[in-house]
């Protein structure tokens, strides 16, 4: 089951953050996801439609962070991740749009 949490805004829609083991078999060990939706139904089903089909939040144990809530805010498609850091130190990996991480490489003849 995956970690994650949601935060109501005060317009109503929710931000959701989730932290998902990588779709990608060669990808990195884990991903943190955020979606920003009217409500937490509706933002589980834009990742279920986008693939990810056993998505599931159960709880608030890791909810967004305030910086995290204004990167998916900032995001014209409100669909966002980037890898989950071994350890607090280093620099952070910037966000990326979820189109680079349900990308399937092509093949190269």
């Amino acid at each position: 089951m995956a970690a994650g949490g949601f935060c109501k805004l005060p317009n109503g829609t929710v931000v959701v953050a989730l932290n998902l083991p990588s779709p990608a078999a060669d990808g990195p060990s884990g991903v943190r996801v955020l979606v920003h939706a009217r409500n937490r139904a509706r933002a589980l089903t834009r990742l279920r439609n986008l693939g990810l089909r056993a998505v599931y939040l159960r709880g608030n144990a890791a909810p967004p962070t305030p910086d995290e809530i204004t990167a998916v805010l900032h995001h014209p498609d409100g669909l966002i991740w980037r890898t989950v850091p071994d350890s607090e130190v280093g620099p952070m990996e910037l966000w990326r749009p979820i189109r680079a991480l349900l990308r399937q490489p092509t093949a190269q003849a």
